[in-house]
């Protein structure tokens, strides 16, 4: 550790000298309140600190204090269904240690409890060869979720002693014997956040995540282990979006990061996830959920640290074998606080203002998503997507963090202004979006459901895209313009528009919807659309198919509603179409 002296403070950067041997990224102690900082710059024996709590009336000549460690998570038993802010304070032990609505300045709490027991059920035995990344025994963390106690990096060797009971996460669970002697092993890690975790190899996604919401997982699906941006301007529901795949996206474990929002957004998560049942284990949401709250009205210079505090913890529980969702929200407000500190540093503007190195921090942060293979003797496989809402001001796509995400991601929700004002929610563009893992998912739906998901989801856009074509024509000379065949095309897709993609999140039914409901509903969508068609090669008139269809549209129409243990009904609607449109054939139509 070195100790030095503050020189000047600027806002929440502190300029300090004297400390000998410090380095990069290491975390200091910041006046005799003792508060947060992290060293950001180190130049000619001067370093820059970047002090995580509000740093009024600390002035040149107080002292400070390196700790020797760089910024790090305490990963163990006890994260999930915590909340914490974006250096990993754990903020309900914070409420209920200072009496406030606010963080005080220079509390100090460990992040998880140390004192708690948990029971400990070992999966080795004495004699038996561990290396890191092995399983040497299981924690029942919630009711949903099994910890697995892993061997931590660089220590390998053979376990002389090992037993199940009741442990806190300080206390020795086991013995090792390594090449320097014994090492013993709690189930307390911790680990920098700004260096991702080793991994054996990092693989190509090919699963879909199912997300439960149409246009997604029909138009522009997301691989397990992939990355996706939802950029839009204010008010189209890139927060609701993010939530959604939270609640009901088919990962084992979801981190869910609120970067710079508005508390209120927080204020929802924290009011809803506990009263969600999770369909996947039948209890609350929150019994698989890790909470980074660094909320607008809290220290700008955290956001920075939130994103890495929130990726570190999810490949923490992706070493163990699981599936890990991450949901930023916003990336746009963790730029603004890179942008920041850039500025306090004097650094050369970049575009916009941001810092030149804005493209390379977002890329090291998307690149930590992904499908790996774990270290470990055994075979085992765990995966993190990352999806990171962007708040462009005014919606406009072509400011730097926008443009450096696209450069990254290979997912695009591009959420329309236009679509929210109609209320059409999720409000994501069938015209602007696109999936680069859209092929390579769709064939693996095909092998799981069969071959018509391609073509229908083909299909479908391309109604879609003809819908746009031929309303340019119906805004110049009216839709009596159009041929009846044409017509039918528009009807389609409006009933693919309002029938199908959009979805209420806030309606019991309509907030989820499995692949086989998927399946169904834009199959009897299509169908009809056949069927219409060809009535109309066989003489029907589009007035008579429209009048003859006014209840089966409404079948179609209300379809979303109906409940997944009840989807007989759509197959029964798939018969219905076929003999409404026959009879509307032998009563009108001709060969």
């Amino acid at each position: 550790m070195a100790i030095g002296t503050i020189l000047k403070v600027s806002g929440p950067l502190v300029t300090a000298s004297g400390l000998q041997g410090a380095k990069i990224h290491e975390i200091c102690k910041v006046s005799e309140k003792g508060l947060i900082g992290e060293i950001i710059e180190l130049k000619k024996g001067i370093a820059s600190i970047q002090v995580y709590e509000e740093t009024s009336g600390i002035g040149p000549g107080e002292v400070v204090e390196t700790t020797g460690a760089p910024l790090s998570v305490e990963l163990a038993p006890g994260l999930l269904s915590q909340m914490f802010d974006g250096i990993q304070r754990p903020l309900d032990k914070y409420m209920a240690q200072t009496n406030s609505d606010y963080l005080e300045r220079g509390v100090s709490i460990s992040p998880l409890d140390w004192q708690k027991k948990w029971t400990f059920i070992p999966k080795k035995a004495v004699g038996d060869y561990v290396e890191t990344g092995d399983i040497i025994g299981v924690v029942q963390e919630t009711t949903a979720i099994e910890h697995r106690v892993m061997v931590p990096p660089n220590v390998s060797g053979e376990i002389t002693e090992i037993k199940a009971g009741n442990y806190s996460i300080k206390e020795d669970i086991c013995l090792i014997k390594t090449e320097n002697g014994e090492k013993a092993i709690q189930m307390l890690q911790r680990w920098p956040v700004r260096k991702p975790r080793p991994f054996k190899t990092k693989m190509k996604p090919g699963q879909p995540l199912v997300t439960g919401q149409r246009v997604i997982d029909t138009f522009f699906p997301v691989a397990k282990g992939g990355s996706a941006a939802v950029p839009g301007p204010f008010g189209a529901g890139k927060t609701v979006v993010q939530h959604q795949i939270a609640k009901w996206s088919d990962v084992d474990i979801v981190v869910y990061i609120g970067c710079g929002e508005r508390g209120n957004e927080m204020k929802d998560v924290i009011n809803e996830f506990p009263e969600l049942i999770d369909p996947q284990t039948g209890e609350s949401i929150m019994e698989r959920t890790v909470l980074i709250a660094n909320t607008s009205n809290m220290p700008v210079a955290a956001r920075e640290a939130s994103i890495y505090t929130g990726i570190t913890i999810a490949e923490y529980y992706r070493d163990m074998g699981y599936s890990i969702a991450v949901m930023a929200d916003s990336t746009s407000r963790w730029a603004e606080a890179l942008r920041e500190m850039s500025g306090r540093l004097q650094e050369i503007p970049g575009d916009e203002g941001y810092p030149a190195y804005l493209g390379s921090r977002i890329a090291e942060y998307y690149e930590r998503a992904g499908r790996f293979k774990t270290l470990g003797q055994e075979p085992r496989e765990g995966s993190i997507t990352a999806i990171g809402a962007v708040s462009p001001a005014g919606g406009d796509l072509s400011e730097p963090v926008t443009q450096n995400t696209l450069r990254i991601v290979k997912v695009f929700w591009a959420l329309d202004s236009a679509l929210a004002q109609k209320r059409h929610f999720p409000a994501i563009s069938w015209v602007d979006s696109y999936s680069l893992y859209e092929d390579e998912l769709n064939a693996y739906v095909d092998s799981l459901i069969g071959d018509e998901w391609s073509e229908l989801v083909e299909k479908a856009m391309t109604i879609l895209q003809e819908e746009s074509r031929l309303e340019e024509i119906v805004q110049l000379v009216g839709i009596d313009s159009l041929s009846q065949k044409d017509r039918i095309t528009m009807v389609t897709a409006r009933s693919i528009r309002q029938d199908y993609l959009q979805q209420n999140a806030f309606d019991d039914v309509d907030t989820h919807t499995s692949r086989t409901k998927q399946f169904k509903m834009i199959s009897n969508i299509l169908s009809f659309n056949d069927h219409m068609q060809k009535a109309i090669r066989l003489g029907a008139y589009y007035d008579e198919i429209m009048k003859g269809t006014v209840q089966l549209r409404e079948k179609i129409a209300r379809s979303k509603y109906i409940h997944e243990d009840e989807l007989d009904k759509l197959d029964h609607i798939q018969q219905e179409i076929q003999q409404t449109i026959q009879t509307i054939i032998e009563n009108g139509g001709n060969e």
